[in-house]
């Protein structure tokens, strides 16, 4: 049996949760995000990678621009979360890690510091979850943080994902000293 290339799948480009709309990236999104960035760096530096600089306006844009191309060759959905009614990016989340022939994804997220707290990122991961099970027929989806970022395991807790458990000395911090992983998960047939 010959597998489909992901290429060829049909992907809507947005949709929406109650507040927000949930889109993937587009040329000249890399202002917006960069001033989002910008705001929240002092919340991102020690569970974001990606945030141990400052990123200027021309590298958001390219980081945007290869979000981007990602989405279109379907090797990671990025999606960009807007108040919706307006250009307000709140956060950014996305499907990554994928494994197209077992349908399985993982949801990353960050929120813009201006709207920590408010449930947005709750109501984009469960938004994302749905579109997974339902858009992308995901048979499994992972969120994965450090053991010490309360706030995102608690995301993953409200929106209903089973702690599977904890990868001891899985990766290094910003200060290069090893941390543990959360593995939390939903699997069809079992959480939904």
């Amino acid at each position: 049996m010959n597998e489909i290339d992901p290429i060829m799948y049909s992907i809507p480009e947005s949709f929406e949760s109650n507040r927000l709309l949930i889109r993937a990236p587009l040329w000249n999104d890399g202002e917006k995000v960069n001033v989002a960035v910008k705001e929240s760096m002092a919340e991102l530096r020690p569970w974001m990678p990606w945030a141990t600089s400052m990123p200027t306006v021309e590298e958001s844009e390219m980081s945007i621009r290869r979000s981007r191309l990602q989405f279109l060759d379907r090797t990671d959905l990025r999606l960009l979360l807007l108040l919706k009614g307006t250009d307000e990016l709140v956060g950014s989340s996305g499907l990554h890690r994928i494994d197209w022939q077992s349908r399985k994804f993982e949801i990353g997220y960050w929120v813009r510091t201006s709207y920590a707290k408010q449930g947005y990122i709750t109501e984009a991961v469960e938004a994302i979850t749905n579109f997974a099970i339902s858009e992308l027929q995901a048979n499994r989806i992972e969120i994965r943080c450090d053991e010490r970022n309360t706030n995102s395991a608690r995301v993953a807790e409200r929106v209903g994902y089973s702690l599977e458990g904890i990868l001891r000395n899985d990766k290094c911090d910003i200060d290069g000293l090893l941390r543990n992983t959360m593995v939390f998960s939903k699997v069809r047939g079992v959480e939904f």
